[in-house]
């Protein structure tokens, strides 16, 4: 029996698969190490690890310390961390398993030393020593491997190396069979080279018009002289089809309040010959279900695709039931379609609890609104179904203003959207955003309210009074409201007191810290909203002048707040910024032929190069400061992706400070400092709930296409002014060290949809956009 068990183990281990054929690797480890006593101290393990090889689905990291006195603490991120004497292993976390060939990720720990803390010096992943020869015989690697191209159109794909080849290769693109309207366009030869092997370049295909309704077919052969190709198989999309009509309806099932409405909409799938009238009538169930409007709906040859809207409404009653009915919709010769509508009770079961966590175990609310103007680009389906946050940024804004929904509007959508998840709760996040004096160092994003003109008592009754009001309806107990703080309020009184009279002016009675106050005590007393206070980025507040200073006010402002500083689930970096979530070739401790990275132009003396090192270490003072040791951080990645062609693929080999950091960042603003617009920027991260240990979630607050600002002045009643910082001729000043500014061209007013940034946004998208 025990040589049948040994025999059987020895066939699953010698198994090929993703996790662990072909593993090859490449290790970074730096220490930030700092002493407490003399012979002992902590330090901060950065560790990058880079997969040289083939693709793999999980990774499990181990070293060894030199010495029996290095311990993890514990405290990491990044991944599952544990210590058994000197061996020190990491496996990968749900998110981050998976890594491509040439792909890395950035993990590390807290630790404490004593004696000494030298480097470990070997490290393994999967059991195999990092470090090794690369596989001799590259292959090629595309990023489909099916691709569907509409007929009289182009689709795409790349292709790479997986590994450096010794000299030149050609890689050639060429049908092998299948459909011969499927051809290549352009791209049919690429040639990579010891130095770009690692490049995606793209390969064209295209599909010829033709009459038939046969959607063709075809494969391609990728591949060259000394490498191990790939096949891709490509699919027309046949525009000559006949349409079977029928009757479109959206959604089909409906949440609808107690005593509100809910909606759907129906529409026609091809066009008719002469007119058609769809009716909605009521089925078995609860009767306090019925059709407010749009009971008969007439269709026409010109307005067949247009859809049009039928309401539900629910009747108030005293009961604790969601009680549920069907509806029909129905026309002559056409099947007929079921609506399921249930009844969102608001009369009884408890609310809630108010979890560490609002976004762990969540789904996301989708803003129809942004998702609809995402959806209409070219690509950008691809992200519509992302959460991005609803801004209040003007009074008007609550009731819905220039087209836009309404605050309770959003949470009506939001209760639906909860509906649907069955189970599964739904964070809806809402940004606070009208502070009198607002962004006082900034004119784009000025607002409506000034402190001299009873601006504090209008924040309070006409904002923060009404919002409140709304938020705690019993309708809406069920969901997690994230609210975000009034960004860009506190940090101004930490650096921007001498240079603005905006600043100096809120700085005092009834300005940003009586706000944030007021907007804590209204907001944190109701049980399912969750409070964030916008703490800026770290190329803002990361200088050692402004870090404590920032940290102390911080305190000073929520400890005067009615419950202390339990009034907030924690802070938010990077809103509406650009600055990279990690740097991944560099860190503050890195040096470069004996100089450190803190006297580069770039860094200029920052105590931090990304956001996640900045948000960590800030969390780590508010807790000693005083604030609950289960305080969580948000990073906003909505445009701190970097991708495209401009962004490195590793650290620079220069031995000059400036060069080697200007080319191994990939945060490519002109200066840290710029935020307006910027040019070459990318979507980030997606949503992520606990990225790191510390962190609630990585978040889309800036919702992708919406304007930071006007490149020129335009008049309006909305109280943005023309910033310079905006007009892309503007040569800067001391606030960016006197840089151009960076910024886009012909950008609408701030919040305004701005086609050609969301467009740039979504190319230089990292992760990529699929």
């Amino acid at each position: 029996m025990t040589a049948a068990s040994v025999a059987a183990l020895g066939l699953v281990a010698g198994q090929s698969t993703a996790a662990n054929a072909a593993v090859a690797c490449d290790v970074t480890y730096t220490a930030n190490s700092w002493t407490s006593s003399p012979g002992q101290g902590g330090f901060t393990a950065n560790i990058t690890l880079k997969n040289t090889g083939d693709p793999i689905s999980s990774w499990s990291l181990a070293f060894d310390y030199p010495t029996t006195t290095q311990k993890y603490t514990p405290s990491g991120w990044g991944a599952n961390w544990s210590q058994s004497g000197t061996r020190v292993t990491g496996t990968n976390m749900p998110y981050n398993g998976s890594l491509a060939t040439g792909a890395s990720v950035s993990v590390g720990f807290n630790g404490t030393w004593s004696g000494t803390n030298p480097d470990p010096t070997a490290f393994s992943v999967n059991g195999t020593s990092c470090g090794g020869t690369n596989p001799t015989t590259p292959s090629v690697v595309t990023s489909a491997s099916a691709v569907a191209v509409n007929e009289g159109g182009t689709a795409t794909f790349t292709a790479r190396l997986s590994s450096a080849p010794s000299s030149n290769v050609t890689v050639t693109t060429v049908r092998t069979s299948g459909d011969t309207d499927l051809t290549v366009s352009s791209g049919g030869s690429l040639t990579f080279t010891p130095s770009n092997w690692n490049t995606a370049q793209t390969v064209t295909l295209a599909a010829a018009q033709d009459s038939d309704t046969t959607a063709g077919t075809a494969s391609f052969s990728v591949s060259g002289t000394g490498v191990t190709g790939a096949t891709v198989s490509a699919t027309e999309v046949d525009d000559d089809a006949t349409v079977e009509q029928s009757l479109v309806v959206t959604p089909t099932s409906v949440t609808v309040p107690e005593g509100s409405t809910g909606t759907f909409t129906v529409r026609l799938a091809a066009q008719p010959s002469s007119g058609v009238t769809v009716t909605t009538t009521a089925g078995s169930g609860d009767s306090d279900l019925t059709v407010s409007s749009g009971a008969s709906l007439s269709f026409t040859t010109s307005n067949w695709n247009t859809p049009q809207t039928v309401t539900l409404a629910a009747a108030q009653d005293s009961d604790s039931a969601a009680g549920s009915r069907t509806f029909t919709v129905a026309s002559s010769g056409l099947t007929s379609r079921t609506v399921t509508a249930t009844e969102a009770d608001d009369d009884g079961g408890p609310a809630p609890a108010h979890v560490e966590n609002p976004y762990s175990g969540a789904t996301g609310y989708v803003n129809p609104n942004w998702s609809s103007r995402a959806a209409a680009e070219p690509g950008g389906s691809a992200v519509a179904n992302v959460s991005t946050a609803v801004w209040m940024d003007r009074t008007a804004a609550i009731a819905g203003a220039s087209g836009a929904m309404g605050l309770r509007e959003h949470l009506d959508e939001a209760v639906r959207q909860d509906a649907a998840n069955g189970s599964t709760p739904l964070t809806i996040q809402v940004v606070i955003y009208n502070l009198p004096n607002r962004d006082c160092s900034a004119l784009a994003s000025n607002g409506e309210l000034r402190i001299s003109e009873n601006g504090f008592n209008r924040y309070k009754t006409e904002y923060i009074d009404p919002i409140a009001a709304i938020l705690r309806e019993s309708t809406y107990a069920n969901l997690r409201i994230v609210t975000i703080i009034e960004p860009d309020s506190l940090p101004n009184l930490v650096t921007n007191l001498d240079r603005f009279a905006d600043c100096r002016e809120a700085n005092g009675t009834g300005g940003y810290r009586d706000g944030v106050r007021y907007a804590l005590n209204q907001l944190h007393a109701i049980t399912n909203v969750y409070t964030y206070i916008d703490a800026a980025h770290h190329a803002w507040l990361g200088w050692d002048s402004n870090f404590q200073p920032s940290v102390n006010l911080f305190y000073e402002t929520v400890a005067g707040a009615t419950a202390g500083v339990d009034s907030v689930d924690g802070f938010i970096v990077n809103t509406a910024n650009y600055s990279a979530s990690t740097e991944p070739y560099f860190t503050i401790n890195s040096t470069v032929n004996g100089t450190s990275v803190r006297q580069s132009k770039w860094v200029d003396w920052n105590y931090y190069v990304d956001e996640q090192s900045f948000a960590l270490a800030l969390r780590t003072a508010l807790i000693a400061k005083g604030f609950r040791s289960g305080l969580g951080m948000l990073i906003d990645t909505s445009r701190n992706g970097w991708g495209g062609s401009a962004r490195p693929s590793g650290p620079s080999t220069s031995t000059n400070v400036d060069q080697f950091v200007d080319q191994s960042r990939t945060d490519r603003r002109i200066h840290a400092g710029n935020w307006c617009n910027q040019s070459g920027a990318g979507l980030g991260a997606r949503p992520t709930a606990a990225p790191a240990s510390g962190l609630d979630a990585y978040v889309w607050i800036k919702p992708p296409g919406e304007s930071d600002g006007a490149s020129t002045d335009i008049p309006n009643d909305e109280g943005k002014r023309f910033d310079r910082m905006c007009d892309p001729t503007y040569p800067g000043n001391e606030l960016n060290g006197n840089n151009p500014s960076g910024a886009l061209a012909d950008a609408p007013l701030s919040g305004q949809w701005f086609s050609a940034q969301f467009r740039q946004l979504l190319q230089n998208a990292y992760p990529p956009i699929n």
